[in-house]
């Protein structure tokens, strides 16, 4: 029995997680080495700044490494789940419309973004589930892709507008939000509105290549949406 046939739940282990342990080990080895040349041997004091400054490079990437959650995508019965190092996404299999590698288009030119897309039928179940400290993060991180999205079509009046409105409350289906709720949602709009989706994932939140994971949770998806359907 396969685990799609069982619906064994799939978890998604980035490949940047990997290495952390080494990355910071070899960075604080090189640190002391640094430290150590510094103070002990004066002709050597080059080659001590050398090691201090790649001591501190690898230490801070193997930090960020060892920060990164031990799963990042997880594919269960009821939906997909998203771990942030700031939080959870979970969005049900039912409120998922469409996934795909977005695309941003310039002029005659197209290219693909280093994302996994995620569009909903409904927003409010996903701003009504989001960690406040998610949603200011993933504002953030997503300040390029929201600008280069724009700017790539030469909208930038239409830019200057979502801008403006930013901080402003918001109403979606019959709700209100206000703060990081509004902000999140106004943004989830833009880039859906310019993109096509409303949920961004780094594909380096993958362990395969994207169209290998996308063609596994349209199969998981579907698989999981018929059994719900017979029970």
């Amino acid at each position: 029995m396969t685990d799609l046939d069982s619906q064994t739940p799939v978890a998604i282990r980035a490949v940047t997680k990997r290495n952390g342990k080494s990355f910071t080990l070899l960075g604080v080895s090189t640190l002391i080495i640094g430290l150590m040349l510094f103070l002990f041997s004066k002709s050597l004091l080059g080659l001590g700044m050398v090691c201090f400054i790649f001591g501190i490079i690898f230490t801070v990437l193997g930090v960020a490494k060892l920060w990164q959650p031990e799963v990042s995508i997880e594919l269960r019965q009821q939906g997909l789940v998203y771990h942030h190092h700031r939080g959870t996404i979970y969005l049900e299999w039912a409120n998922i419309q469409r996934v795909d590698v977005p695309r941003s288009i310039q002029a005659l030119d197209s290219h693909e973004l280093p994302y996994i897309g995620v569009k909903l039928k409904q927003l409010s179940p996903l701003i009504d589930d989001i960690p406040p400290r998610l949603a200011t993060g993933l504002l953030s991180e997503q300040r390029p892709l929201l600008m280069s999205s724009l700017t790539l079509d030469g909208e930038l009046a239409d830019l200057e507008r979502y801008l403006n409105s930013e901080f402003s409350p918001l109403t979606l289906e019959e709700r209100q939000y206000h703060g990081v709720q509004a902000m999140f949602t106004r943004r989830c709009q833009q880039l859906n509105a310019q993109l096509g989706y409303h949920v961004y994932i780094p594909i380096d939140c993958l362990d395969r290549e994207p169209r290998q994971f996308l063609s596994l949770l349209r199969e998981y998806k579907q698989h999981a949406l018929a059994t719900k359907d017979n029970t």
